[in-house]
């Protein structure tokens, strides 16, 4: 198969940097995005404009492209699976359907192999009250689809009452999670080619605040056996979809050192942007590289690296940041802040330790 031009499905910053990658390897990128003058779309060679499941757009958009990608994962999975019989989608549809519901990702983690946090389905404010006396009065309770960086989630601890908590979060499918007695968490980076040969980037230590990414730390303080342990979970995990592309797998790592899988992102991930100042080839280049059918680039990190994400008004600190030495500072061509909104990173590149 011979690689020309890539769609991305998303506009977002996601889809910016592939599209930026891709340039540098000489292919051409068409963004399907509703959204005008999207993030991605400023960077890539083409928009279409339409909805992410408008059959017409989807049609333009197999006959246009040799591969087609996508920068998140709740794209309609019919819409994945309709370009699918046209032109080939990676990763494939499967990963979106399994990634777009937390029962079934869970489900399939663990008939992987992989652990994760005891969790029951709620489909009901009945079944709420029954899983949340199982779970001792504690638990996460989120939406099963949808939702991210926080939002569609509710936290109970003991003593917390429960009553209307299902219309709450809208009556919808959810999934209430046990807690897990973690000492940090990490996310690791890795990506299948269509030839199955899997590279794992270093696991990166992760920091949330307000339920968003907010710093990702390189070594993570984690000792080798936790690290082999989240490389061995993520192949497992690309060889179980047959995946082609990035993948993020995040975990919860216990005070024994063990794992417990937290989600997966079928996509390149915001605790792999540290991959474009810290590795020769980024995450970014390296999703390029495994849709277009090439050589999967050495994900060996080069030097030590702290990624801060600028949410909001941090976008006002750029101008601190690009005073200090040894920063990359990347901003993703949204013109307006707004709180909670990813506006950029940076990432600071420190003395290597390893």
């Amino acid at each position: 198969m011979t690689v020309r031009t890539i769609g991305i499905i998303g506009g977002g910053q996601l889809g910016r940097m592939l599209a930026m990658a891709a340039a540098r390897m000489n292919f051409q990128t068409v963004i399907l995005e509703p959204q005008a003058n999207s993030p991605a779309a400023q960077l890539a060679n083409r928009q279409i404009t339409a909805a992410y499941d408008d059959a017409e757009a989807l049609a333009e958009l197999a006959k246009i492209c040799d591969v087609v990608t996508y920068e998140f994962e709740n794209v309609p999975v019919s819409a994945a699976e309709t370009l699918a019989h046209n032109v080939p989608v990676y990763p494939p549809p499967k990963a979106l359907e399994v990634a777009q519901d937390r029962v079934t990702e869970k489900r399939f983690l663990n008939a992987s192999g992989i652990e994760t946090a005891r969790f029951h389905a709620i489909d009901s404010q009945a079944g709420l009250d029954a899983a949340l006396a199982d779970f001792g009065g504690e638990g996460v309770l989120k939406t099963r689809r949808f939702g991210y960086d926080g939002k569609g989630q509710k936290v109970f601890r003991k003593g917390d009452p429960s009553t209307g908590a299902f219309a709450e979060l809208g009556g919808v499918p959810l999934i209430l999670e046990s807690f897990v007695p973690f000492v940090r968490e990490i996310s690791i980076i890795a990506a299948r080619g269509i030839d199955g040969d899997v590279r794992c980037y270093d696991p990166t230590e992760n920091v949330h605040r307000n339920g968003i990414l907010h710093t990702s730390t390189l070594p993570a303080a984690i000792a080798n056996e936790t690290a082999q342990a989240a490389r061995e979970a993520a192949t497992k995990l690309l060889d179980g979809l047959g995946y082609v592309g990035v993948v993020g797998m995040e975990f919860f790592v216990l005070e024994d050192g063990s794992l417990i899988a937290n989600e997966i992102a079928p996509r390149v991930h915001n605790s792999g942007h540290w991959t474009e100042a810290a590795c020769i080839v980024s995450q970014f280049e390296q999703h390029i590289r495994a849709v277009a059918g090439l050589t999967l680039g050495d994900p060996v990190r080069h030097s030590d690296c702290v990624m801060t994400n600028l949410i909001g008004d941090d976008i006002d600190s750029v101008p601190a940041w690009l005073a200090k030495p040894n920063v990359l500072v990347h901003l993703y061509g949204k013109t307006e802040a707004r709180p909670g909104r990813k506006m950029g990173h940076v990432t600071q590149i420190l003395p290597f330790r390893d």
